[in-house]
């Protein structure tokens, strides 16, 4: 992931990194997909307190898919 941080809109259901702005749909309260282009890259989920990136493919890291993920949280609780 480059050093841009990511910018999460919920009411738009997207979350932004740099110039990707990815969409993010729900799979149950704690858990979203996060597709690109409309082919999912990863898995965002909370659990046991935290929030988790679960990368699926090559597209994005876990440490990248966990940044998005803890600001995705943060703006669902916010």
């Amino acid at each position: 992931m480059s050093e841009a941080l990511p910018v999460a809109d919920v009411s738009a259901s997207t979350i932004t990194v740099g110039d990707t702005t990815y969409a993010v749909r729900a799979l149950s309260e704690d858990t979203f997909t996060l597709l690109l282009a409309g082919v999912p890259v990863a898995r965002l989920v909370y659990s046991f307190g935290a929030a988790n990136g679960v990368p699926e493919g090559e597209g994005l890291t876990e440490e990248a898919a966990t940044a998005i993920a803890e600001v995705w949280f943060a703006a669902v609780d916010a």
